[in-house]
């Protein structure tokens, strides 16, 4: 294996990915940045879910939401939950109501109305997000989704969806942290600076 012609590639592959993106979904992400701004401005609160990789950039991304994204923005928190991080309560429920059911009884412990979901899923088929996708909309939440290829089964199950435009998952996991980054720092601008 020639090592040096692979990471040329690689990183081809991963500029040309972001380029589909800028071409592709310039639209839906301004369409999820203007229903984030109006659920934190409306005092409500973002809730995230995903598996593997996904799950670390919902834990990711909630925190540059509580935390702060931007040096420039000076703000209070904004209240963000991955619904990934607690140990306890993933294995509990998975050995008590099954793997599937997780995210779905965090959002009906969590979600409320006016509140948001991002639904992370690189198919767009993970049972576990398709049914915190439902319980969310039973409780009149909108979902952002972050999918990939196709869109799998979710693309028509949320209000906002954001598919990256590649079947390779490295290249969607890299797009949808690139796009989280733009989803939170217009958000954060939007409401904070003057």
């Amino acid at each position: 294996m020639d090592k040096i012609k692979y990471i040329e590639e690689s990183l081809i592959e991963s500029s040309e990915t972001k380029l589909k993106i800028k071409e592709q979904c310039i639209n839906d992400i301004l369409k999820a940045v203007e229903l984030g701004i109006e659920v934190f401005k409306s005092g409500r609160k973002l809730l995230l879910c995903g598996n593997g990789g996904s799950a670390a950039d919902c834990q990711h991304i909630a925190a540059e939401f509580m935390i702060r994204l931007s040096h420039k923005v000076q703000r209070p928190a904004m209240p963000a939950i991955a619904l990934t991080t607690d140990t306890s309560n993933l294995t509990a429920g998975g050995n008590d109501i099954g793997y599937d059911n997780v995210f779905a009884r965090n959002v009906e412990g969590l979600g409320n109305d006016g509140d948001l979901l991002l639904a992370i899923s690189t198919s767009g088929n993970s049972p576990n997000v398709i049914k915190a996708v439902e319980k969310a909309h039973s409780k009149n939440m909108k979902v952002i989704g972050f999918l990939g290829g196709t869109g799998g089964k979710l693309l028509n199950m949320v209000d906002v969806p954001i598919v990256i435009p590649s079947t390779n998952t490295q290249r969607i996991q890299e797009g949808h942290i690139t796009v989280a980054h733009i989803f939170c720092e217009l958000i954060e601008t939007s409401i904070y600076s003057s």
